[in-house]
């Protein structure tokens, strides 16, 4: 005797015409069968069996949906599972959702297994998401206040322990394997900003999805770290924000949508329900904050959440204006461009990245990221001026602009610009003559050595990702812990020919996120409506950004003849990594 467990009826090509029928017989085996309720068959078109429950539970169906466009069927389990099948073939197990928490046992207990299933149809591009009431959801939304948010989310919330990290660079196969499937370097830099990178978030999915299957399989959300703090705030799972997810080597940089193509090489076809609805643009509110933060910290239950977004575009939220540049001197050495929205979308490369601005779909920011920053400089520091920066600067000083035609390459850890490059190089270089490598250089020329090389490759790189017709830009705003130090600052203004400023605050990054929160808040309020600009008007030197280093322009024409100089010395490089 067949014993119904879930009846469901559902519109699949339209309205009525198609049932799932769920039943259990004997030795608890579980059949699924799709009926065709307008031929009125008696029999089912498809059925399938569907994968057991654990012997310690009773197994059962908790809740079913078919998604709207009638293709996928949404099983919630009470065995913490939510199970997707296409109802077109019911062959095989699509996707197999595993919830955190034990499976529910018994009604009374505690841990539900999964209550709900719910296909949420996004009116853009006919886009589908998937919302289950297991777990991963659970947790978020019912965490107790008198509780810590690490005694309840760590580590069951999570399908790795450590999360990878931007200096990760262990996924090359992954990236040729991305841009051999795309068609090549420059078609994924076409579509995403960017050619295929390591610590990238698509490449670095692909790699667990291949060395670790059943933790992929296991995963169903994947967030940011900028999307994850907020979701925490919101007690639910919110969406990437579309200038981070430019990071990803997935979003279409143009439209700021997920790429299909590109979901389906890093993670097939499930990977597009563990990513959830398409990027977000900031400016808006996520929500209110969870009853958590209310009842722990006393915060107001109206208080609304804005979308976070990475340190870079943050910085450029705080700090640049049109004609400005961002040179960010942390741990690795970043050159950022913002680029407000046009008829053509600026020409992407190779070499440099474009993203999605946070508060604008067709506005740009144009990057320029080195992982050989600080850590290569301090390395210097260390091994050739008696680990003081008085001392590196003392060199630095005491060699003649141009370093007496030394040029040394500093790549302690493989580069990201030239990519894979890793050493220490040395040359003996002057104009229109081939470098010589040599065995190293005076230990008096690596300080000067070393600045003069990482600002001319970035230098060597600008006229590429400027907009055709762009005016000169006009000034240079310094960030970073290299950003207090005259003689940097100097070099820099020299190298670039720009007016150098450094701001007030050492945290533009944090700063940035807040004037993005006061956006999300002051446009609120508005109904939605105003740009950032009209905000703040446009002034960046809300900061209080004060000029420290000026160009001297015969300095800045020599540096301007050198650029060709080394970038002869970077090809050798490279041609020996190759």
């Amino acid at each position: 005797m067949l014993l119904p467990v879930t009846l469901m009826m559902t519109g699949f090509l339209f309205p009525g015409d198609r049932l799932a029928l769920l039943t259990r017989g004997k030795e608890r085996k579980h059949t699924l069968g799709i009926y065709d309720v307008r031929r009125k068959d008696t029999e089912a078109k498809l059925s399938l069996h569907l994968e057991p429950f654990p012997a310690e539970i009773e197994g059962e169906v908790i809740s079913a949906a078919f998604s709207s466009d009638g293709i996928y069927l949404a099983l919630g389990r009470n065995d913490n599972c939510t199970h997707v099948y296409d109802s077109r073939q019911l062959t095989r197990l699509l996707f197999d959702y595993k919830h955190t928490g034990p499976s529910r046992t018994n009604p009374g207990n505690e841990s539900y297994g999964v209550v709900k299933v719910q296909w949420v149809d996004k009116s853009v591009a006919n886009q589908f998401g998937l919302i289950t009431g297991g777990n991963d959801e659970v947790l978020l939304s019912s965490l107790d206040p008198r509780k810590s948010l690490v005694s309840q989310l760590s580590p069951g919330g999570f399908s790795l322990p450590n999360a990878p990290i931007w200096q990760d660079s262990s996924t090359t196969q992954e990236c040729r394997d991305l841009e051999q499937a795309i068609g090549g370097a420059q078609e994924l830099a076409d579509i995403t900003g960017s050619r295929a990178y390591e610590r990238f978030t698509g490449n670095q999915i692909a790699k667990i999805r291949r060395l670790q299957p059943d933790v992929y399989t296991s995963t169903s959300r994947i967030s940011l770290v900028s999307s994850f703090i907020p979701s925490i705030f919101c007690g639910r799972i919110v969406p990437v924000d579309i200038s981070d997810a430019s990071g990803m080597n997935i979003m279409d940089v143009v439209t700021c949508k997920w790429n299909d193509a590109l979901l389906e090489a890093c993670g097939g076809s499930e990977l597009r329900l563990k990513l959830g609805p398409e990027p977000q643009i900031g400016g808006i509110s996520l929500g209110t904050v969870s009853n958590w933060w209310v009842e722990r910290y006393g915060l107001d239950p109206d208080c609304i959440v804005a979308p976070f977004t990475g340190d870079n575009p943050a910085s450029v939220v705080a700090l640049s204006a049109p004609g400005d540049a961002v040179l960010s001197l942390g741990t690795s050495t970043t050159f950022l461009l913002s680029i407000p929205g046009g008829d053509t979308p600026p020409k992407r490369l190779t070499t440099s990245h474009l993203l999605s601005h946070p508060t604008d779909f067709d506005g740009k920011i144009a990057m320029l990221c080195y992982k050989n920053g600080a850590l290569a400089r301090e390395q210097v520091r260390d091994r050739y001026a008696d680990r003081s920066w008085d001392r590196f600067n003392e060199l630095v000083e005491a060699s003649p602009l141009g370093n007496n035609e030394n040029f040394g390459l500093y790549f302690p850890l493989p580069e990201i610009i030239p990519p894979g490059v890793v050493g220490q190089y040395a040359f003996h270089a002057q104009k229109d003559i081939t470098p010589t490598m040599v065995d190293d250089l005076p230990v008096s020329a690596h300080p000067r050595a070393i600045l003069e090389s990482q600002f001319l490759s970035i230098r060597s790189r600008i006229a590429e990702i400027l907009p055709h017709n762009s005016p000169p830009l006009q000034r240079l705003v310094v960030t970073g812990g290299s950003s207090a130090n005259q003689t940097i600052r100097q070099i820099a203004a020299d190298i670039f020919g720009m007016k150098v400023y450094v701001s007030s605050t050492k945290e533009a990054a944090g700063m940035g996120g807040a004037l993005l929160a006061k956006y999300s808040w002051w446009k609120t309020l508005r109904g939605g409506k105003g740009s950032l600009e009209e905000m703040t008007g446009g002034d960046a030197t809300q900061l209080g950004l004060q000029c420290v280093a000026e160009p001297r322009k015969e300095v800045t024409a020599v540096y301007g003849e050198l650029v060709d100089v080394y970038r002869a010395c970077e090809e050798q490089v490279i041609s020996q990594t190759v």
